[in-house]
This record gives structure tokens, C-alpha cells and sequence, in this order.
């Protein structure tokens, strides 16, 4: 039975669009994160690094929320990369209470390294849907996401 008889055809339409947004975010990121795990980071590493080396060195609660994650997680990750020797964290210059994250040499290295690998990797996969295709879809994903938000 089709579920348009049973939830009608807005619902369905809903339905359908959320299944196929699931799936092709499922299979991006399976493939996007077999090409991180090649650098040695996991997700979350990666993730932190990508924003400190587009954006700068960042307060761990900014960093949370560039990243989508809790401030317990992204300790955690910070922590770890700091570990490698990839971040460090220095007192912020006005606010004595505040941490600033930031790439070491090291770490801007291998963000310098990796990434533009990774960037490449990305639009490989993407190039299933032409240009236009991805400028529209990136459109009505930010249309749907912030749309949602209100």
C-alpha cells in the first residue's frame, strides 16, 4: 500500500525526501570518512583542524559550535590533538578566564598537507551531480537547515 493513501501526498512527498536525504548523507559520509581515517585522524580530529586552519585559533566553545558537538566532546578531542602535538592551548589575550585553541606548527603542516587531498576527494565523489546541480542542492540544504531553525 502506498502511504500517500494512507498519510496523503504532502506526507508522502515529505517522507520520500527525508528517506533519500538519509541515505545520500550515509553514503557521503562513508566515503568522505574512509578518506579522513587515511590521514590518521578520526572525524572529530579532522573536523577541529579543518576550522582551525580556515578560521584561526578559536575559543573551545566556538569550536563546538563550527563543529555541532558538546563542549565535553570537543575537550576531548582537543585534548588528543593536543596530545600529537597539533594544537596547543594559550591564554586568551583580554579575557583571563578564556582558552584559545590553536594549530602549532605541526599542526598547520599537516592541515596543509591533508586537506587539499581531502577538498579534491570531496568534489571527486560530488561530481556525480554537475556544478549547477551541486550550487542548487547546497541552496535548498541551507534553505532546509535554517528554515528549520526558526
Amino acid at each position: 500500500m502506498k502511504t500517500t493513501k494512507r498519510y496523503g501526498k504532502k506526507a508522502e512527498g515529505a517522507l520520500g525526501l527525508w528517506v533519500k536525504l538519509a541515505r545520500a548523507y550515509h553514503t557521503f559520509a562513508h566515503y568522505t570518512a574512509e578518506d579522513i581515517r587515511s590521514t590518521g585522524l578520526t572525524q572529530p580530529q579532522f573536523g577541529a583542524l579543518e576550522s582551525l586552519g580556515h578560521l584561526g585559533s578559536m575559543q573551545i566553545g566556538e569550536l563546538c559550535r563550527k563543529q555541532l558537538v558538546s563542549g565535553g566532546n570537543m575537550t576531548v578531542v582537543v585534548d588528543n590533538l593536543e596530545k600529537d602535538g597539533l594544537v596547543e592551548r594559550v591564554p586568551h589575550a583580554e579575557d583571563r578566564r578564556a582558552i584559545i585553541v590553536r594549530l602549532t606548527a605541526k599542526g598547520k603542516k599537516l592541515f596543509e598537507d591533508t586537506f587539499p587531498k581531502h577538498a579534491q576527494y570531496v568534489a571527486k565523489i560530488a561530481s556525480v551531480l554537475t556544478e549547477q546541480e551541486q550550487e542548487d542542492l547546497s541552496r535548498l540544504l541551507k534553505k532546509l537547515g535554517t528554515g528549520l531553525h526558526q
